[in-house]
């Protein structure tokens, strides 16, 4: 009786643990019918991307404040995470719906406010993306294909960027690529399902990034309708079915926001009117591509504006060219081979449907962001990493199994050596940056398109080829996301790699906007003014402490990551701890222990502090809110400590001039003093 209880007390300890072993076993291992090195190498792509997106990810400090800000609000105030508030007391939100906000908020909540908890989820969504879209592309392509295509998005510049800061950009780019995902499930079954799972992707897309996230939705209703398995009736009521799912799960914020009342929730930041379908159909929505965008510190225009030249080249010229075209003509020209080359498969041949999923996305979201002509900077260009990555590694892979024809090796040699003089020449822009990869890329690319003519002469050349035809395509922007990872990126505008000539605010901002050093340029342009009609108000400090550069730190600039105490338009400053401790003096007994024109300036404080910072104007400091009346009426019941008057935004387009008038009235009846550089006004003490 003992000897078999402990038998069956063995056994039963045995088997959860060679459970456990089996599970471990397949998933290192993946299905029996797959090759033993495909999962492995799937593994090694996933933490080498981990590795990439997570080194030194600290030293970005708090990456874009303006959303930092928003994140540690959320993390200590619930409705300031329904809304995504600048602070924890709601006076304004950002100026984009709050999905990304809440990753970040969950995090600070779970970790603890800090560089690495915010960004964490960033970095998480990077690895996420690259697994998703090896995976799509697995589902009807080899492994060695769907790794390419994974590698060449990890290795993207700007994607090494954004998946290591804060803007909203990460998730929007995961919510896409689980859209086309989910999609091309769809086409494989028919099952609606699939294409409600794409929608629900859709819809949370638009609480990230708005209006961009529908770019690609007429892509996947597109190839959808065309090459899913069921009768056309079917599919067209799979569509609708998808629409209402998109509707749901990006609506019911929408209508909270606008049907609760405004003196119950904060003000809709970027909005003139405290409202968000103002601001999705405007400043973030249509005057992205007309450049009306009202409050706004500048447009581009159809020529060249502020935010670079309009036209079908504006991804090729400039610092743009160096975030996403290294591969970006190889992926046209395989692309257009692709199809031909799958033309006369059936209706509903999957590999077709992969390859028209990422061509689409690809292609619409090019010519949109090539002629819109209000607000565009480089790192947007995050959007077009997946497709890029996917059509290069499709079409290289059909090109490759027709080796054996005498065209489609002439078209492989054709298309290295287009891909590496045009990595010649992005490097060529980058004149003091390891000046000699440039030759390096050149000659290894013009071997490979050498031996891209040969016919097929066994597998060792083959391999050869293969090796040297990756190296040549892939080392140039694998160096310029090395080089973007290991520098610190600070401020509101990004660009990933070295500082590269002809560089701008259309391209990524002034000078030293993008990190501490200058990565746009030397200098930069300083704002008109520090308020949104570009002018002083009567009691501020000198026009030469407000808008100009810090000694000491060379590239920044009032655009950029202010140092001393005071903030920009585009970059936060560097809060002192005299200031901080003066801020935290008495905070209880306030809703908000300053105030501060322009969100960045308000959320240097505030991240220093972990106290609310009211962001007076809102981002560009061209928003109505607060109006001077309602600040006189918080000030007068006690509600705001201090004014911090150091700081300088732009000039606006239009938008509202409350900021200016409040910091008139603050100059004109309360006493200034400065703590280490920074002016301060005690709303508490009036002058007399």
């Amino acid at each position: 009786m003992t000897s078999s209880t402990t038998t069956t007390t063995s056994e039963g300890h045995r088997r959860p643990a060679e459970a456990a072993a089996a599970t471990l076993r397949r998933l290192i291992r993946g299905r029996a019918d797959t090759a033993a090195w495909e999962r492995p190498a799937l593994i090694g792509l996933l933490l080498a991307t981990a590795v990439l997106y997570l080194w030194n990810l600290s030293a970005n400090g708090w990456a874009n404040s303006f959303y930092s800000a928003a994140a540690q609000a959320g993390s200590v105030n619930w409705e300031a995470f329904l809304y995504g508030s600048s602070d924890a007391a709601n006076s304004i939100t950002v100026d984009k719906p709050p999905a990304s906000l809440w990753l970040m908020a969950l995090s600070v909540r779970l970790f603890g406010l800090s560089s690495f908890s915010i960004l964490l989820p960033e970095a998480i969504m990077g690895v996420l993306t690259v697994g998703f879209v090896y995976a799509t592309v697995r589902r009807h392509f080899s492994a060695r294909t769907a790794l390419l295509a994974g590698a060449a998005l990890a290795i993207t510049p700007v994607a090494a960027l954004m998946f290591r800061f804060n803007n909203p950009d990460a998730l929007l780019v995961l919510l896409m690529t689980l859209a086309t995902y989910f999609t091309l499930r769809g086409i494989e079954s028919g099952k609606i399902r699939w294409v409600m799972w794409a929608g629900a992707m859709i819809g949370f897309g638009f609480l990230t990034k708005q209006l961009q996230a529908f770019l690609i939705l007429p892509v996947l209703a597109g190839v959808y309708l065309w090459a899913a398995p069921v009768r056309l009736r079917a599919r067209l009521g799979h569509l609708f079915a998808a629409l209402g799912t998109i509707v749901v799960s990006a609506g019911w914020w929408v209508a909270l926001v606008e049907l609760v009342p405004a003196s119950m929730r904060p003000y809709i930041g970027g909005s003139q009117s405290n409202s968000f379908l103002e601001l999705t159909f405007g400043y973030n929505g249509f005057g992205r591509l007309t450049g009306n965008e009202t409050g706004s510190v500048g447009g581009g225009g159809t020529g060249t504006g502020m935010w670079g030249s309009a036209g079908i080249l504006r991804l090729f010229e400039g610092e743009i060219g160096g975030q996403i075209t290294w591969l970006l003509p190889a992926a046209l020209v395989v692309m257009v081979v692709g199809f031909v080359l799958l033309w006369k498969t059936p209706r509903s041949d999957p590999r077709r449907a992969v390859l028209a999923l990422f061509g689409g996305w690809l292609l619409v979201t090019a010519l949109a962001f090539s002629f819109m002509a209000g607000i565009f900077h480089a790192y947007y260009t995050v959007a077009l990493a997946p497709p890029i990555a996917a059509v290069v590694a499709i079409g290289s892979s059909l090109l490759w199994s027709r080796r054996g024809e005498l065209w489609a090796r002439i078209v492989s040699a054709a298309t290295v050596a287009l891909t590496v003089f045009w990595a010649f020449a992005l490097l060529g822009e980058a004149t003091t940056w390891l000046p000699w990869l440039k030759w390096l890329v050149l000659v290894l690319g013009l071997v490979a398109a050498a031996l891209l003519l040969l016919p097929r002469r066994g597998r060792a050349l083959a391999g050869v080829t293969l090796a040297v035809t990756l190296v040549s395509t892939l080392i140039a922007p694998a160096a310029y996301s090395l080089e973007t990872v290991s520098t610190a990126h600070t401020g509101s505008i990004v660009t990933a790699g070295p500082t590269v000539s002809g560089s701008g605010f259309g391209g990524g901002g002034p000078g030293g906007m993008g990190r501490p050093g200058g990565q746009g340029g030397a200098g930069g342009t300083p704002p008109i003014g520090n308020l949104p009609n570009g002018t002083l108000p009567t009691g501020t400090p000198p026009a030469g402490q407000l808008g100009q550069r810090q000694t000491g730190q060379a590239g920044t600039g009032s655009f950029g990551e202010a140092r001393g105490g005071m903030g920009g338009l585009l970059g936060g400053a560097s809060a002192s701890s005299a200031v901080v401790a003066l801020l935290e003096s008495n905070a209880a007994e306030y809703t908000w222990v300053a105030a501060a024109v322009g969100s960045n300036n308000a959320a240097s404080y505030q991240l220093a502090s972990g106290l609310p910072v009211m962001a007076i104007g809102g981002f560009n400091g061209s928003d109505p809110s607060p109006t001077l009346t309602t600040f006189k009426a918080l000030v007068g019941s006690g509600k705001i400590h201090y004014f911090v008057g150091s700081g300088s935004v732009g000039r606006s387009i239009g938008g509202s001039s409350a900021s200016s008038e409040i910091a008139t009235w603050v100059a004109a009846t309360f006493t200034a003093k400065t703590v280490d550089g920074v002016t301060i006004y005690d709303l508490t003490a009036p002058v007399g």
